[in-house]
């Protein structure tokens, strides 16, 4: 597991530690994120069907920038630990947003706490097209009590946060 970093606009919260990883599968790939913290001072969506929801990453969310060494192209999917899932390809940086195809996608949660501190961890198993070598970024979205959100990455450029820049892509799958 690869630690994220928190995007320098945020402030510490409960959760003080996320990790990620990522593999190619012989259908498409398999992710793993895990807070570790006060993760019962976080807000997470209500477990809800395994469908494709839009906007789940206004809350506690996990993200997948996949995108083929060599061309603008790129597709995101967003992870929830209620059990819903989204997934968008682009054109180009933000240009042409459609969903993607996607033939499954299987989330898992497990949590653990005592005395208000525990992990989440969220595996994702992911069947759809993902053409390697590719450039990978892996992001958390933490949503505390009150509403604020914690950005978390492989890494961020200049600036505010932006998950979909290619300087968050920072795992290359593929190609070796």
């Amino acid at each position: 597991m690869k630690p994220l970093m928190l995007h320098s606009s945020c402030d510490l919260g409960p959760i003080r530690c996320v990790t990620a990883e990522v593999k190619d599968t012989d259908v498409g790939c398999e992710a793993r994120f895990k807070l570790e913290g006060g993760v019962d001072q976080i807000k997470l969506p209500e477990a809800a069907p395994s469908i494709r929801t839009d906007d789940l990453w206004k809350t506690t969310c996990f993200e997948i920038f996949w995108q083929p060494i060599g061309v603008a192209y790129y597709r995101e999917f967003n992870l929830s630990p209620s059990g819903r899932w989204a997934a968008y390809d682009f054109d180009a940086f933000r240009e042409g947003m459609r969903d993607a195809p996607v033939d499954a996608i299987s989330l898992s949660v497990i949590q653990n706490s005592s005395d208000g501190v525990g992990e989440l961890e969220l595996v994702a198993s992911i069947a759809s097209q993902l053409p390697t070598p590719a450039q990978i970024a892996l992001n958390a979205i933490v949503e505390h009590e009150d509403g604020a959100l914690q950005f978390w990455a492989l890494a961020f450029g200049p600036g505010k946060a932006e998950f979909h820049s290619e300087a968050c892509r920072q795992w290359v799958l593929g190609g070796e």
